[in-house]
């Protein structure tokens, strides 16, 4: 196949696979959210949101139902921009219409490029083994069959390093991700495979299955030892500003992880809400928090911040 040389990125974590992939130099466009590495920021942004994304949690949310009620997608694609770049190749997904751009509206704005007639590549990833299909699709997507196979397999052997070492620790914390504040939502699709990896106990959420909702009497009951919050789209600044939606409900006081000081504050938007290769970062912050005397604290400040009790 002809080497692909123009590529927009409409994913986040899918140009961090083609960059992971050493092919870099091919880009020409990105999304609004792409943002690493931070040479990427230099690219032109070939997409927008729908809504403001500044506010709470819940006004967020809000936002975004009000936007599906109307549309495919909470994102728009700037199909100008992409005609001026004149790509060979998008890249996009089919997984979540709210964390990216949709397949239809990519094919739709791809539909109106009269120079390029770019190829679509549409990633789905739900679990690991997705991710690294993912992986693999990208890498032969740029005739880079070899790199992919190899970036897979060193992602893999990071992973199995994790869970070898978790695996002669007897205590498995029970533990809660949250992904979202208001409403309350759990997170799942590959999180419980990290967690599991990392040497917990994952209490919501289903490895390969969407993020579910979650009630409050649920999360009380179950009484997590540890919980890790990682709203979607967020860093931890952001994260620590949105804590008053959990603080201030009656059940939060009541929870052993609050009690016991045993709640921690990640970046998610730059790692556990990304499907490439920073997952391995993820787990690794996973297990720095539920095992700190067994795993370096190397993430600590950037990925993951402990909340004072």
């Amino acid at each position: 196949m002809a080497l692909t040389q123009r590529i927009v990125s409409l994913l986040p974590s899918s140009t961090e696979i083609v960059c992971a992939l050493g092919c870099s130099d091919r880009l020409v466009g990105r999304s609004h959210e792409c943002d690493y590495p931070a040479s990427v920021t230099d690219l032109p942004a070939c997409s927008e949101a729908k809504f403001d994304p500044d506010g709470t949690s819940y006004e967020i949310d809000q936002r975004v139902k009000a936007v599906l009620q109307e549309a495919v997608s909470v994102y728009r694609v700037h199909a100008t921009v992409l005609d001026e770049l004149e790509p060979d190749l998008l890249v996009t997904q089919s997984q979540c219409e709210v964390c990216a751009v949709s397949l239809a509206d990519v094919e739709a704005a791809a539909c109106e490029l009269v120079k390029s007639q770019p190829e679509i590549l549409s990633l789905a990833p739900n679990a690991l083994a997705d991710i690294w299909r993912d992986i693999g699709a990208v890498a032969k997507a740029l005739a880079v069959e070899e790199k992919g196979a190899a970036l897979v397999a060193a992602l893999q052997a990071r992973l199995d390093a994790i869970a070898e070492r978790a695996r002669a620790i007897e205590r498995r914390p029970r533990i809660a991700c949250i992904e979202w504040f208001a409403p309350l939502m759990a997170a799942g699709n590959w999180v419980p495979e990290l967690v599991e990896i990392a040497g917990g106990e994952n209490l919501f959420g289903a490895a390969g299955e969407h993020s579910p909702w979650m009630a409050w009497e649920a999360l009380e009951e179950a009484q997590p030892e540890v919980i890790a919050l990682m709203p979607c789209g967020f860093d931890i600044e952001r994260c620590r500003r949105e804590l008053p939606a959990l603080a201030d409900h009656p059940v939060w006081g009541r929870l052993e992880a609050v009690r016991t000081g045993q709640v921690y504050l990640t970046d998610g938007n730059q790692f556990f809400n990304r499907p490439g290769p920073r997952l391995v970062e993820s787990a690794e912050i996973l297990a720095q928090i539920m095992h700190p005397e067994s795993f370096a604290s190397g993430h600590e400040g950037t990925g993951w911040i402990g909340l004072e009790p």
